[in-house]
């Protein structure tokens, strides 16, 4: 066995460094994260898509959280996104009827992940979106972006932030409409058609 003196800084070894996960199967993904809409709401919409790699592969170990306001702009402010059973500890996820404006979701092995949610009501001078965060193996910072719907053009030429960017990277933050309340939305970490991200001070 190999003694090592640390008495001194000079002898002290660094400790290796390493990126983040994937650690996600403990505690993270909650069952039911992806059915942010209460059962039945008549103004639900599915949001799907995949996490790329800069190389274009899924990631099967991502993770996607959404936060939207409710179809009148409002931010929900209630509990119960993950509810616990206060007598024995177990899971009971959403009540199904409140809105709470939050899902996280695990990508399957393939990348994909859905989640069912409210169309989004307008806020301020903002066209309708989505807030989105994503973890993913390699990152040492998790990133952030957000989905617009589209349908209102007008609101999406006058949104502030998509007001500011050159066509080809607006258009990463658009979903496509694939009809009957569904929207394709793609996230891709880097390399070509690369999602915008924003950066929060």
């Amino acid at each position: 066995m190999t003694k090592i003196d640390t008495s001194s800084p000079e002898n002290v070894l660094p400790t290796p460094s390493h990126t983040v996960g994937p650690f996600y199967g403990f505690a993270l993904p909650f069952r039911g994260g992806e059915d942010i809409a209460p059962q039945g709401h008549p103004d639900t919409v599915t949001v799907h898509g995949h996490v790329y790699d800069g190389e274009g592969r899924g990631l099967p170990d991502a993770l996607v959280e959404l936060w939207g306001p409710d179809t009148e702009g409002n931010l929900p402010t209630t509990d119960g996104s993950m509810r616990r059973d206060p007598a024995t500890g177990d899971h009971l996820g959403r009540n199904g009827v409140e809105f709470t404006g939050f899902g996280r979701i695990q990508t399957d092995a393939d990348g994909h992940w859905y989640a069912r949610t409210l169309r989004p009501g307008a806020r301020g001078h903002n066209a309708p979106y989505v807030s989105v965060c994503v973890f993913a193996r390699g990152l040492l910072v998790h990133l952030f972006t957000r989905i617009y719907l589209p349908g209102d053009e007008a609101a999406l030429a006058a949104d502030p932030l998509l007001s500011r960017l050159d066509t080809g990277r607006r258009d990463t933050l658009i979903a496509r409409d694939e009809g009957n309340g569904t929207y394709r939305f793609d996230i891709r970490l880097q390399g070509e058609g690369e999602t915008v991200f924003l950066e929060f001070q």
